[in-house]
């Protein structure tokens, strides 16, 4: 046994053999403990188990944890390629029992582990133990048969366990091995016990106590067992390994380092080799579990990582990108342990490839600066804070990454006059944005983004998490608390809601605690980029910054949303391909119970293109394609082909979402819908379910829109069609397959009465009041004249009226006013041999301003208006005939 792999598997399956439950690791961004940058131990994922807040259907357990230590209280960063047993990224071996057994059988599984699964020789193990911990002291005589000078009593807190200042805590015991006289150092506990001879191995933490407060301690009722070996260790211990780096699994890696850079192993850059070997474990694990290189929190630790990595390579003379070079080789050594990063091959590849291309165009220029600023100090002279902010803010450089560059000569930096530069950026970007037209209202966010930080989005993977409140306002202005009934704006560190942006609305859900708190979220917005504001009121309960809460995402909220806007996506894509590439995007609207999508078009689509569009949507749909996710510069994506999204600001890097798939030119499959996308998506394509249009139409010149549903509220849409469609059936007493032509055989009957109506109305108009004999006549100023008003006659049949007048009139001015609906409207005939002294224009416009109207239009002999005043007809009539007397 001396492969890493079978080291792991052995761990596994000889705690599962004693009745343990072999739990996965967990992501290495805690969702259950806010106050952790990154999962820095195997019982994270354990916590709520261990403080009796989460129940499971096991009490034993066992797991390979993944680990990161590079930021925070945990940050081991700065020692990774100094020492043989740095980290950042490691592997925590850990069994775990959860009330159920406790000492004696913890220390018994650990030794039976060691020296018989393991083979190590017990003359070369010794232990600790928490110097008033008798039981634990007795059991590793009784178990181990070791003697006192073996079971060294350690008095500090080095073995002493605690969760926090209160909660559950107890002693620690740590198995060590013995390297041998050739190595210096000397065991725990001595003078010496900083050297590397004595290596701890295992530490069995006793979890026995609750702090309830400083010297208030109580026995827990069901004590429980937490443990950690890391893997690392262990597999150089059993590969004959005093240095960590010299296991099987860095090997390959640093093997693939120097066949990448064209160097030795072990040659003058055998530490570069270990940085990047290291580093690269770190990079693409976290890439992996969803954390992206950034300038706020968890990516910029990332950034810090992959940038120091890169420095080494560049270091080394490598001309091109070295690390994405490598992720095969890491994917060979622990993709078959840990499938997600098979899953997430091509994410990582192509952000180590898109940030070290972006790192390399200044790293040079950065080199530079730092070493002609060097060259005039003197030689223990600190390097002046300005100049490190300068490396900083224009060339890339994170403050450690210049640390670790002059490191070598012994040199420190100004990191006062750093931070005072920092300072002064802030200022003068807030007094720049104060300027560019905002809402002096949003000037709060500023004062809130200085005190609270950027908050970590953690939504594209998770729907709750654990947050710590680092801001609450009230009615605009900041507060300490907030109490029931009070409408709030809640910031925290983390969190899994989506912030409104890029046309999708904000998440819902709560924001609760165990002591009673019970917010309801009823929208999430962005401010200034990266802040996200959880907005609702306190149904229940106080909330108070620094508190720690859970963030729950209402899971049905959100899906409705994550299929709206990928149907989008797709919708966009069947446009372009349907109608052509002068499609884009002008707008739109992502909702739970609908999508709105605006888009450039000069004329309607018609019915068979929106139904074939509509196919095309479905068809994509039922395919249950992967939907991928990709990072890249804004410039490199679009040459890709990607499309950007409407009213979305996009930064240095951005997230490309691909979904579908189609047979390119070259016969090789590519994506159907490629966008720069920030939202929320589902994970396949079927997660969409259906895809319904529902309307299409104009809202500007060249600009169409189409709404449409998708999931849920396409079935409703449908469902509710369907019920229409057998109610109007029933009504009409047909079969629904014979509707259309029955509809079309009553419209057909509707224009034949319409007709004979129309023909009923002018006989009526033109025969009199009794509805017989001619219409009465009367001569104005040597004119003939006949003027009517006509109730119930809507304005289309005037004409009508008004050229059947005009024939009995013979030779003269006929004026028809029809009153309908609650509105006038009057047509004035002149016969043709009068239009050249006047003209039904100009006579029916004094019609219309009668009858509250303006204008009117028409021929000299024929001419029509309208007005709202339906109770001044008469006085229409009444218009004319003043304007023929002069």
């Amino acid at each position: 046994m001396t492969s890493a792999t079978e080291i792991r598997r052995t761990f596994l399956d000889f705690f599962a053999k004693n009745g343990h439950e072999v739990v996965a690791s967990s992501p290495l961004v805690p969702q259950n403990d806010p106050t952790l940058l990154f999962t820095n131990a195997g019982m994270v994922q354990f916590k709520n188990v261990f403080t009796g807040a989460e129940k499971r259907l096991y009490d034993r357990a066992t797991s390979s944890q993944k680990c990161v230590r590079a930021g925070g209280k945990h940050n081991d960063l700065d020692n990774v390629g100094y020492t043989a047993r740095h980290h950042t990224f490691f592997e925590m071996l850990g069994n775990f029992s959860f009330g159920d057994y406790f000492k004696e059988q913890a220390i018994d599984l650990a030794w039976n582990l060691v020296t018989r699964e393991f083979g190590l020789p017990k003359d070369r193990l010794l232990v600790t133990v928490y110097h008033t911990d008798d039981d634990a002291a007795a059991l590793w005589r009784k178990i181990a048969g070791l003697g006192d000078d073996r079971i060294i009593r350690i008095p500090t807190s080095d073995n002493f366990w605690a969760m926090g200042d209160t909660g559950p805590c107890g002693p620690c015991s740590e198995i060590f091995f013995d390297h041998g006289e050739g190595i210096p150092g000397g065991p725990p506990g001595s003078p010496d016990e900083d050297g590397d001879r004595f290596i701890e191995i295992w530490n069995l933490v006793f979890m026995q106590f609750e702090q309830l407060s400083p010297g208030n301690r109580l026995d827990l009722p069901r004590p429980s067992i937490d443990t950690g070996m890391g893997l690392e260790r262990i597999a150089a211990i059993l590969q004959g390994h005093h240095d960590n780096y010299d296991i099987d699994i860095f090997r390959r890696l640093i093997t693939a380092s120097a066949q990448a850079s064209g160097t030795d192993t072990d040659g003058p850059y055998k530490m570069s080799h270990r940085v990047i070997a290291d580093h690269l474990r770190s990079a693409g694990f976290l890439i992996a579990d969803g954390v992206m290189p950034s300038n706020e929190g968890r990516g910029y630790v990332l950034r810090r990582i992959m940038r120091r990595a890169m420095r080494h390579a560049h270091k080394m003379g490598v001309p091109e990108p070295l690390m994405y070079r490598l992720v095969p080789a890491l994917i060979e050594t622990m993709g078959d342990h840990y499938h997600e990063l098979r899953r997430a091959r091509a994410l990582i590849t192509e952000t180590l490839k898109l940030e070290e291309t972006r790192f390399r165009q200044t790293l040079d220029r950065g080199m530079r600066l730092l070493e002609e600023t060097t060259q005039t100090l003197g030689a223990t002279e600190r390097l002046p804070g300005d100049v490190a902010f300068k490396l900083y803010d224009t060339y890339g450089f994170p403050l450690d990454l210049t640390q670790d560059v002059l490191r070598a000569d012994g040199r420190g930096v100004d990191t006062e006059g750093f931070n005072a530069a920092l300072a002064e950026a802030r200022t003068r970007a807030r007094a720049s944005w104060a300027g560019s037209g905002e809402a002096a209202t949003d000037r709060v966010w500023f004062d809130v983004r200085d005190t609270a930080g950027a908050t970590e989005f953690l939504g594209y993977g998770a729907t709750d998490a654990d947050g710590v409140v680092k801001a609450i306002l009230v009615d605009g202005a900041q507060v300490d608390a907030a109490e029931a009934g009070t409408k709030v704006s809640v910031i925290v560190n983390q969190t899994p809601f989506y912030g409104e942006s890029g046309g999708q609305m904000g998440d819902t859900g709560r924001i609760t605690t165990p002591e009673g708190l019970d917010i309801e979220v009823t929208e999430t917005a962005k401010k200034l980029g990266d802040l996200h504001v959880h907005i609702g009121h306190v149904v229940a309960g106080r909330i108070a910054v620094g508190e720690a809460v859970h963030l729950a995402v209402d899971v049905a909220h959100r899906d409705a949303l994550r299929a709206h806007h990928s149907a989008t996506h797709l919708l966009h894509a069947a446009l372009r391909r349907r109608l052509g590439d002068h499609v884009t995007q002008k707008g739109s609207l992502v909702a739970p119970d609908r999508l709105r999508f605006d888009f450039s078009q000069p004329t309607p689509i018609g019915r068979e293109d929106l139904k074939a569009i509509e196919a095309d949507v479905n068809r994509l749909i039922r395919s249950n394609a992967e939907v991928g996710t990709r990072l890249m510069t804004p410039d490199e994506a679009i040459a890709q082909g990607a499309m950007a999204l409407f009213g979305e600001k996009y930064g240095d890097e951005v997230r490309v979402v691909d979904m579908g798939a189609i047979l390119g030119d070259d016969g090789r499959n590519m994506p159907y819908s490629v966008e720069l996308c920030g939202g929320t998506h589902v994970s396949r394509t079927g997660d969409i379910g259906l895809f319904k249009i529902v309307a299409e139409g104009g809202v500007a010149a060249g600009i169409r829109r189409i709404e449409a549903v998708a999931g849920d509220a396409a079935l409703a849409f449908v469902e509710i069609q369907q019920d229409r469609l057998a109610e109007a059936s029933a009504t009409l007493k047909v079969a629904p397959g014979d509707l259309v032509d029955r509809i079309s055989s009553l419209l057909d009957e509707r224009k034949k009465l319409d007709v004979e109506l129309a023909r009923l109305r002018r006989e009526i108009a033109t025969g009199g009041a009794s509805g017989g004999g001619e219409a009465q006549i009367e001569e104005i100023g040597g004119v003939r004249f006949a003027g009517r008003v006509l109730d119930g006659v809507p304005a289309k049949e005037l004409r009508g009226v008004a050229d059947a007048l005009k024939k009995q009139v013979g030779s003269g001015v006929v004026a028809i006013v029809g009153v309908h609906d609650g509105k006038a409207g009057v047509v004035v005939g002149v016969t043709d041999d009068l239009t050249g002294r006047f003209s039904a224009v100009d006579l029916v416009r004094a019609a219309a301003e009668a009858i509250g109207g303006k204008g009117g239009g028409g021929r000299p002999d024929l001419a029509q208006a309208g007005g709202p005043e339906a109770d001044k007809a008469a006085d229409a009539v009444k218009a004319v005939a003043a304007a023929l007397a002069g």
